[in-house]
C-alpha cells in the first residue's frame, strides 16, 4: 500500500491539488493573449515585449520541465510540487505589482521556472497515489477539469478587463494567490509525504545549456520581426543558440544522469511523434496567440467575447478525445493522428476566411469547433504513442520530452510567426498614414488610419493562418509516414 493510500481522503486531496495547481498554469497561458491589448495600453509595452510575455514563460518552462520531473524523484513529489507552486504564486504577485513591461517580463519568466516544477508533479502525484485500476479515471478527471479551467479563464479575464478597464489585467495574476494557497493546504493537510526515489542527480548544466540555446534562437526570431531587423544581432543570437544546443547534445551523451537520454532518438516512432508534435503545436500555439489580439484590435470585440472563443474549442476537443482514445486502441494511432492534423489545418483555413469576412458567430465559432475536433483526434493517440514507443523504464521520460517539445513549439511559434505577422502587416499599410508596426498601440489618428490598421491586422492573421495550416498538413504527412498503423506495430 502506498503512503498516500493509507488515508481514504488522500487520493481525493491529491486529485484536487493536481487539478487546482494545473489550472493555474492553464489559465495563465490561455488568458494572456486576451489581456495583451490591456497590458500594452497600461504599461506601454511594444510588440517585442508582448511576445516575450509569452516567450519568457515558455522558455523557462520548456528548458526546466525535465529537471522538474527529475527533482520530484530525487526530493519527493509532494515537496517538489509544493515548491513549484510557491515560486509560481510569488512570481504571480510580482506580475500583479509590476510597474513596467520589463518588470512583468522578469516575473513571467519566474512563473515559467515555477511551472516547470509544478506541471510534471501533478501527473506524477496522481500516478503514485492511485492504483492502476483507478488511475486512468483520475487522469481523465484531471484532464477534463484542467481543460475547463483553460476555457473559462479567458472569459473570466475578459470580463474583468471589460469591467475594470486596462488596469484590471492585474487581477488575472492576483487570482493565482488564493488558488495556490488552497493547493498547498491540501498537499500538507491531507496528503502524506511520498518517499523520494534513490539514485540519479539533477542535470543543471544541461538545463543551463538548453535555456541559452532555445533563448538565443527565440530572441533571434523576435529581432527578425522588428520593422528594421538588426541583422548582426540576429546572426549573433542564432549562432549562440545553435552553439549552445550543439554543446548540450554532446553533454547529454557524457553525463551519467542526462535530462535527455539520447537512446530515445534511435526510435523511429518516437521521432515521428515528436516531429508531429512540434509542427502541430507550433501551429496551434501561434493561432491561439494571435487570434484574440486580432478579434479585439481589428474586429473591435470586447475582451470577454474574444476570450469566449476558447470555450467551443475546448469543449469539442474534450468530447472528441474520449472517442479518439478508443479508436486508436482499435485501429492504431496513424489514422486518427493523420485525420486530426488535417482537420486542424482545415480549421485554420476556415478561421482565416472568417476573420477576413469579419464573421464572428457564423464563422469564427464554427472554425473553433472544427479545431477542437481536429485536436481531440490527436491528443490521446499522441500521448499513447509516445508512452508506448519507449521501454517502460523510459516511458515517463519519453512523455516528459514530448511535453517539452510541445512547449518549445509554442515558444518558437510566438517568435517565428511574429515575423510573418509583422511582414504581412507592413505590406498592407501606408506608413505615411499609419504610424507604428504590428502590435503597437495606435495613436489618435484619422478614421481612415484606423480602418487601414484593422485591415492590416486582418491580413497579418490570414498570413499566420496560412502558415499554420501548411504546418498542420505537414504533421498529417509525418503521421502517415512514420507512425504505426496498429498499436505497437510501426509502419514498415
Amino acid at each position: 500500500m502506498s503512503p498516500a493510500s493509507a488515508s481514504p481522503a488522500a487520493p481525493r486531496a491529491v486529485l484536487a491539488a493536481a487539478i487546482l495547481a494545473s489550472s493555474l498554469g492553464f489559465i495563465d497561458g490561455s488568458v494572456l493573449p486576451v489581456a495583451i491589448p490591456a497590458i500594452r495600453v497600461d504599461l506601454g509595452a511594444d510588440f517585442t515585449q508582448v511576445q516575450w510575455l509569452s516567450n519568457g514563460y515558455m522558455l523557462l518552462l520548456s528548458a526546466l520541465i525535465l529537471v522538474g520531473g527529475a527533482a520530484g524523484d530525487l526530493f519527493g513529489q509532494r515537496e517538489t510540487y509544493a515548491g513549484g507552486i510557491l515560486v509560481f504564486c510569488l512570481a504571480s504577485v510580482g506580475c500583479a505589482l509590476a510597474g513596467s513591461a520589463g518588470d512583468l517580463l522578469a516575473w513571467r519568466a519566474a512563473q515559467g521556472a515555477g511551472a516547470a516544477f509544478m506541471v510534471p508533479g501533478s501527473l506524477a502525484l496522481i500516478a503514485r497515489t492511485f492504483p492502476s485500476a483507478t488511475r486512468g479515471r483520475a487522469i481523465g478527471l484531471w484532464s477534463m477539469a484542467s481543460g475547463v479551467a483553460a476555457a473559462l479563464g479567458p472569459i473570466l479575464g475578459g470580463y474583468l478587463i471589460d469591467a475594470g478597464g486596462p488596469p484590471a489585467w492585474r487581477w488575472i495574476f492576483w487570482i493565482n494567490l488564493p488558488v495556490g494557497l488552497a493547493t498547498l493546504a491540501l498537499l500538507y493537510g491531507w496528503t502524506p509525504r511520498l518517499p523520494a526515489r534513490a539514485g540519479g542527480r539533477l542535470d543543471l548544466v544541461g538545463a543551463a545549456l538548453v535555456t541559452v540555446g532555445l533563448g538565443g534562437l527565440a530572441l533571434g526570431l523576435t529581432y527578425a520581426s522588428e520593422p528594421a531587423p538588426p541583422i548582426a544581432r540576429i546572426a549573433a543570437c542564432f549562432a549562440l543558440g545553435v552553439l549552445a544546443l550543439a554543446v548540450f547534445w554532446v553533454w547529454e551523451g557524457q553525463v551519467p544522469s542526462p535530462m535527455l537520454p539520447r537512446q530515445l532518438f534511435r526510435l523511429r516512432v518516437f521521432n515521428g511523434a515528436n516531429l508531429l508534435t512540434f509542427f502541430l503545436y507550433f501551429a496551434l500555439a501561434g493561432t491561439l496567440f494571435f487570434l484574440p489580439i486580432t478579434l479585439i484590435e481589428a474586429l473591435g470585440l470586447p475582451e470577454a467575447q474574444a476570450g469566449s472563443v476558447f470555450l467551443p474549442f475546448t469543449v469539442a476537443m474534450a468530447l472528441m478525445s474520449r472517442y479518439a482514445g478508443g479508436l486508436s486502441d482499435r485501429i492504431g494511432p496513424r489514422l486518427p493522428l493523420t485525420l486530426g492534423s488535417a482537420v486542424t489545418g482545415l480549421s485554420f483555413l476556415a478561421l482565416a476566411a472568417a476573420i477576413g469576412a469579419r464573421a464572428f458567430l457564423p464563422g469564427v465559432v464554427p472554425a473553433m469547433v472544427l479545431m477542437g475536433i481536429g485536436m481531440g483526434l490527436v491528443v490521446t493517440p499522441l500521448s499513447t504513442t509516445v508512452m508506448t514507443a519507449a521501454d517502460d523504464a523510459l516511458a515517463g521520460t519519453a512523455s516528459g520530452v514530448n511535453n517539452g517539445v510541445a512547449r518549445i513549439a509554442g515558444l518558437f511559434a510566438v517568435a517565428g510567426l511574429g515575423v510573418v505577422a509583422s511582414l504581412a502587416y507592413r505590406l498592407d499599410i501606408d506608413p505615411a498614414l499609419v504610424s507604428g508596426g504590428y502590435g503597437e498601440p495606435l495613436a489618435l489618428q484619422s478614421e481612415a488610419a484606423r480602418l487601414m490598421r484593422a485591415d492590416a491586422l486582418i491580413a497579418a492573421f490570414i498570413a499566420v493562418s496560412g502558415v499554420t495550416a501548411v504546418l498542420s498538413f505537414v504533421s498529417a504527412a509525418i503521421s502517415w509516414a512514420l507512425l504505426p498503423g496498429k498499436q505497437g506495430q510501426p509502419q514498415k
